[in-house]
This record gives C-alpha cells, sequence and structure tokens, in this order.
C-alpha cells in the first residue's frame, strides 16, 4: 500500500492538467509457495473465491484484472508472480479525478488486501496517465497493454521452456509504424476494441522469445523495430523483479531515481523528488560512434542486485554497453514544495493569481539600473554564460548571426510572436533577420543544411514539449545556437540548449492549464533578452533601455490591480447574452492577447473559437452573431476610434460585444455589453493586461458553463 500511494501521489503531481486515462499496475513475486494456497483457502472463506477466478481469467488487461503466473526458468526454483491492474477513463480528463477513482477503486477492492500482507521477493508497480493519441479513449486502450491474443494458444519460448508470459507495457509517444506491424499479425488476433498502438509493443517482444531470445534481447530487438519518438516501460513474469525501459527519440523524458533500496522512474523530473533527489536522466536522442546505430537508450533496473548506480544497467538501441559513472548521477533542483497545488477552488484561477509575483521573479537580478552624479543612465546586465554563453555574444557583435528564430507551440508560440515584435523593435537597422514560427513548421518547412548563423530561441512552459524538443535539435545538428526561454529546471529542453532564461526562478510548476503565469514571464524574459541584445549591438541607448525596464517592472502592480477586477469580470460574463460561437480579437501586439485568450477560453469552456484582427473581423462572419472579446487596451488614439467604430458594426449584426479598453476611454460605454477598464500602460504591457483580463473573464465563463 506504501508503494501503491507512492505511485498515486506521483500521478498527482504528473496530471498538471486533466487526462482521459490512467492505469496502475503492482507485481508480487511470492517468498513462499503455500502462500497462494492459503490465500485461495481464504477468499473462499470469504467469499470472494468466485470474484477471483473471474477477475483471473485471461484477457487483454481491464480494471480489476488479476494475472498470475507460475514459472519455472533455467533450473530454478518456482516462483509465483500475482499481478493487479486497475484502470479508469473519461471521455473529458478532469484534474485530479483520475488518481480519485484509482484510490477508491482500490480501496473497494477486498481481494488485494489477502496479498498485501504477504512476504515477497520482489515488488515492481507501474503507474501510467496519457492523453490518447491513437486508439479511442477506452478501459482497454488504457495502459498498461498486455500481449494477450484472441484464440490465445500456450506459446513455446525455447529461452523459458517451462513458463509462460505476461508482459506488460506503457508507453509515451507514438509507434509511426504500428499500422505496418499490425499487418504482419493475422486479423483474428487483436480484440477490436483494443485500438492503441501500444498493443504492438508487448507481441513485438514475444515475436523474439518465440525466436529464442530471452526477454532483455527480445526487448531490444522489439524496440528497434519501432518507429518514431518513444518512451517504454515493460515488466514481465518471464524475469520477475526487473523493469525494462527505453528511450528513443526528442519528444519524451525518462528520469530514473536511484537510491540504495529501491529504483523510481518517472517521465517528468517532479514524479519521483517526492522520495528520490538523485537520478540519471536516460538520452535517447544518442548513439555509439557509429553515426549508423539507432539512437536510443535501453536501461534495466533489477531489484536481486546490489541496488545503487550498479543496478541499473543500460546499453544503447544497437546493444553497446553503458558504463554508469558517478558524474551520470544527478541531484534535483526542485522538492516537493516547488509543486504544491495549495488551497484553490480551480488550479486556473491559482495560476493567475500567482502571475505577477511570477513576472516578478522573472525580473529579479537580472539587471541593476544606475545613475550617478547626473550622467547619462547606465543599465548593467547580469546574464551570465548560462544564459548567454561567450561564443553567441561574440557572433552577434561581428555579424556571424543573421537570424533569430523564435519558436513555440500554444501558448508558448503566442508568446513567441510578442518576443519577436520586440526583437524587431530593438534591433531595428542591425540587419538581423528576425522570424517567428511554430515550432512544427520550423522542422517542417524552414529548415536550412546551414543554421550556422542563426540564433534559435524556443519558448516552452515544461521544457518537453515534442515538436518543440524535436525543432530544437535538428536546428542544433545544423549548426543552429539555442537559447531556451523555460519555466522548469532540468527539464528536456535545457540539456538540448547552449544558454537558458528560466521564467520565474524555474520552480513555478504551473497546474491545471499550462502556460498561464509563464505566458506572461515569457514575454517579460524575451524582453529583457532582446533589451540585453539592443545593448550588446549598440542598437539603442541605455536611457531607453532603462524606459523599457522600469516600463517591465510596473507589471507586477498593474496586473494586481487586474485580478481586483476579477468581480467586475465575473458579473460581465453574466450579463453576456448567451451566444453559440464565440470570438476574440485585437489589432498589432493586441494580436497575440487575442490569440492566447482563444487558447484558455477554447481549453476551459470546450468551445471551437476563433481569434482575428479587429478591423478583419467585420469582413467574415458577422452573420453567425457572436459573442466577441475585444482587446482594445494599449491601443494608439487612430487605432482605438476606428475599433470603437468595428464595434459599433459588430453590434448593428446582433453580435454580443465585450471590450477590454483603457481607463478612462469612454467611447466603447454606449456600445458595448460590458466593458472591462484596464490600466493604461506602454507596449508591450497591455497585451499582457490584456490577456489576464481574457483569462480571468474565460475561467467566470466556465464557472458558469459547468454549473448548467
Amino acid at each position: 500500500y506504501r508503494q501503491i500511494n507512492l505511485l498515486l501521489n506521483a500521478v498527482d503531481r504528473l496530471e498538471v492538467r486533466g487526462r482521459d486515462s490512467a492505469g496502475l499496475q503492482i507485481v508480487f513475486t511470492l517468498e513462499k509457495e503455500k502462500d497462494m494456497e492459503n490465500i485461495l483457502l481464504k477468499l473462499k472463506e470469504k467469499g470472494l473465491y468466485e470474484d477471483y477466478l473471474t477477475r483471473a481469467e485471461e484477457k487483454d488487461l481491464v480494471n480489476g484484472a488479476i494475472l498470475i503466473a507460475a514459472n519455472v526458468n533455467a533450473g530454478a526454483a518456482k516462483k509465483t508472480t500475482v499481478t493487479f491492474t486497475y484502470k479508469t477513463f473519461s471521455i473529458v480528463g478532469e484534474l485530479g479525478r483520475n488518481v480519485g477513482d484509482l484510490r477508491q477503486i482500490i480501496k473497494k477492492d477486498k481481494i488485494i488486501p489477502c496479498f498485501a500482507a504477504l512476504e515477497t521477493l520482489y515488488e515492481t508497480a507501474l503507474t501510467h496517465t496519457r492523453w490518447a493519441s491513437v486508439g479511442s479513449i477506452t478501459e482497454e486502450n488504457c495502459h498498461p497493454v498486455n500481449n494477450y491474443k484472441l484464440e490465445q494458444k500456450n506459446p513455446h519460448f525455447p529461452f523459458y521452456p517451462k513458463s509462460a508470459a505476461h508482459i506488460n507495457v506503457v508507453l509515451n509517444g507514438d509507434i509511426d509504424n504500428y499500422q505496418a506491424l499490425r499487418a504482419e499479425l493475422p486479423a483474428e488476433m487483436i480484440s477490436p476494441e483494443l485500438t492503441t498502438d501500444t498493443k504492438i509493443i508487448p507481441l513485438q517482444i514475444e515475436k523474439y522469445l518465440k525466436a529464442g531470445q530471452n526477454l532483455s534481447e527480445s526487448f531490444r530487438l522489439a524496440v528497434n523495430d519501432f518507429e518514431g519518438s518513444h518512451a517504454i516501460a515493460m515488466t514481465s513474469d518471464l524475469e520477475p523483479g526487473k523493469m525494462f525501459l527505453a528511450l528513443k527519440g526528442s519528444g519524451q523524458s525518462i528520469y530514473i531515481g536511484i537510491s540504495s533500496d529501491q529504483y523510481m522512474f518517472s517521465s517528468e523530473l517532479y514524479g519521483i523528488v517526492e522520495v528520490m533527489p538523485h537520478f540519471i536522466k536516460m538520452n535517447g536522442e544518442t548513439a555509439t560512434n557509429d553515426a549508423s546505430r539507432a539512437a536510443g537508450q535501453i536501461f534495466v533496473l533489477d531489484q536481486s542486485s546490489s541496488g545503487g548506480r550498479e543496478g541499473a544497467s543500460g546499453c544503447y538501441y544497437d546493444g553497446t554497453k553503458i558504463s554508469l559513472k558517478d558524474i551520470d548521477l544527478q541531484k534535483a533542483e526542485i522538492t516537493t514544495r516547488d509543486i504544491d497545488r495549495g488551497d484553490y477552488p480551480h488550479f486556473f484561477l491559482k495560476e493567475i493569481s500567482e502571475s505577477a509575483i511570477s513576472v516578478k521573479r522573472t525580473l529579479r537580478g537580472k539587471y541593476r539600473l544606475a545613475v550617478k552624479n547626473n550622467s547619462l543612465p547606465q543599465v548593467i546586465f547580469n546574464l551570465g554564460e548560462d544564459i548567454v554563453p561567450a561564443a553567441i555574444r561574440l557572433r552577434l557583435q561581428n555579424g556571424a548571426i543573421k537570424n533569430i528564430i523564435v519558436i513555440g507551440h500554444g501558448t508558448a508560440a503566442v508568446a513567441g510572436a510578442a518576443v519577436a515584435d520586440a526583437l524587431e523593435r530593438y534591433l531595428k537597422n542591425r540587419n538581423i533577420n528576425i522570424m517567428c514560427k511554430v515550432a512544427s513548421e520550423l522542422s517542417g518547412f524552414f529548415l536550412k543544411d546551414d543554421l550556422s548563423g542563426s540564433l534559435v530561441i524556443p519558448i516552452t512552459q515544461s521544457g518537453t514539449t515534442t515538436d518543440t524538443n524535436r525543432a530544437v535539435a535538428m536546428a542544433a545538428e545544423r549548426g543552429a545556437f539555442i537559447i531556451s526561454i523555460v519555466n522548469r529546471r532540468q527539464s528536456d529542453i535545457t540539456s538540448k540548449s547552449h544558454g537558458v532564461f528560466y521564467t520565474s526562478d524555474g520552480r513555478d510548476i504551473e497546474m491545471s492549464v499550462a502556460s498561464t503565469k509563464a505566458f506572461y514571464s515569457q514575454i517579460i524574459a524575451g524582453h529583457i533578452l532582446a533589451l540585453f541584445f539592443a545593448q550588446l549591438l549598440a542598437a539603442r541607448r541605455d536611457d531607453y533601455i532603462m524606459a523599457e525596464l522600469l516600463n517591465l517592472e510596473s507589471s507586477p502592480q498593474l496586473m494586481e490591480r487586474v485580478f481586483a477586477k476579477r468581480d467586475q469580470i465575473a458579473t460581465s460574463v453574466k450579463e453576456a447574452p448567451a451566444k453559440k460561437f464565440w470570438a476574440i480579437v485585437g489589432s498589432g501586439p493586441n494580436k497575440a492577447a487575442a490569440d492566447e485568450i482563444r487558447i484558455k477560453l477554447s481549453e476551459l469552456c470546450y468551445k471551437t473559437i476563433s481569434s482575428d484582427v479587429v478591423e478583419n473581423k467585420k469582413h467574415i462572419d458577422l452573420s453567425a452573431e457572436p459573442l466577441i472579446l475585444v482587446c482594445a487596451a494599449g491601443n494608439p488614439r487612430a487605432v482605438a476610434e476606428d475599433i470603437a467604430k468595428d464595434v459599433a458594426i459588430f453590434k448593428a449584426h446582433k453580435a454580443a460585444v465585450i471590450v477590454f479598453a483603457d481607463e478612462g476611454d469612454d467611447r466603447f460605454d454606449n456600445i458595448a455589453d460590458a466593458v472591462i477598464s484596464l490600466p493604461v500602460a506602454p507596449m508591450p504591457l497591455p497585451v499582457i493586461l490584456n490577456t489576464m483580463a481574457g483569462h480571468l473573464w474565460g475561467y467566470y465563463a466556465a464557472c458558469g458553463i459547468n454549473k448548467e
């Protein structure tokens, strides 16, 4: 039960937003063979035997499944292994639901307590949570998945002649060639209800077992068959007490927690820090010196070993052994305190409420402002080699870097647009081409063979976004320099970067909807970096840079003023007429605010929402009579006057209109359904303030929808 609780706590931390399914599996290898006989007698006495027989039928893993295996391997004594599997799923993932469901399911299980008190040789536990990517959201498709086949016959494994195999697998990522591998199998082999690509993994391992390989080699050969980026964990009662791990590509991670008496692994570092401050980070992108060999690493964790790093044996996908050294063991820079959710009714509101302090932490210690004896202002930046290495500074100064490419996905891509806008503004006339690209667009369509003249700035909250990390790896391979703006210390992208600019202090783990407070901090970090480049290249004088930094410094106070208006914002939601279609609009820099609000409202309110430039909206779909949120705060006077005319047009076409406007601007009062006044500030702060108002509006709109 301690192991189960530990795993559920870890899943609770991993589920920083609602996932659609989760599974937990715990395996006991009994120390005494007679214990199984005694357990069966006890189950009969308690009237649980029929339930046990039903749950212990050979089948695909479903909630409550029990697997029993009594295997004899290589002349060793017979070992009985008992496996309990629990699963839960929901079409709409809700934060905390998976863990709550699993706790209740296990609590109500009357059979597992009979086994929990027994003495065991080994105990192995595995848990997994996911968004479904291949296959529908069903109990059968929840991980772990096993090697059960319809009309199953007992296969012969030459290396394990007196054994049957239960092979249990979880997967992060995708098996890109799943369909091709599936086509090699008889059509009737796999249940039609089981449509996840993960199913091919245990079947491919079994294929090599049938050919006479041992479990380790079967696992290695199988993972070499899979195309695409993946992280795989596998257990089997053929070799109880062992956990097999494989990582290939840049899209996923595996952190292996190491201690003297136990191992724990996770796709995210904060999944293991409760009990494992020391870890090994697997690398799915490296291979042996032979460039023609497949990249990827495999580790086997063995409970029968002496523990520590000696019990974690590793190899590359080509079989070349990995020799672990003390230097490979890292210490976590985060603790469970850094991922505490606090006491909030909803986690999205928590993230908004902490946005101002996150921005303060991002600004803290990055520069010093000085004015001496009425001389010109002086700005002293404190961006060390860890943020902007000397090699990048030199190449910027001597003109070797001719392109700066800002990339990201989702909210981070929107923040990237604001950062690219700052770079263009601050580095004007410095002959540097500034681009902003969605990361997958860069990797798919815009990569050149030689990127040695390019600086890529990936923006990511988690540092684990698959498409962003892939683009970074591909750009680095072509000679690009990388400075990442990221929220999490020791995340994947930090090891791929030449420099890292942490938002906040690298410890603000986002809960619920990702990249909320991080969005604001990403914009601030990008502007600081852009101003540093402007000083480095003498593109702007220090008095200009100081004024810009002082403007950024005012943002936390202004954000707190917006947050204080949340009751007024909530009222505007209630007063807004019910509309089926929603749209968010903003012009100039505020188009970024509109794009980000659209993302959050779509996620929160389960709506497909459009985003557009204000002036463009009147030419497109006003016949839909939508609800329109207008990001109007911070616009120049001429633009504001045009937007007021556009709002009148929206109303004439029976749209409902909510306007975010500057304090003191009354031109919308008699036109819009509601006006939310925001503090007046120079750019880029209106992007932040409009977005914050939109985030709060979306939160209260979602609360209202939930009540309905």
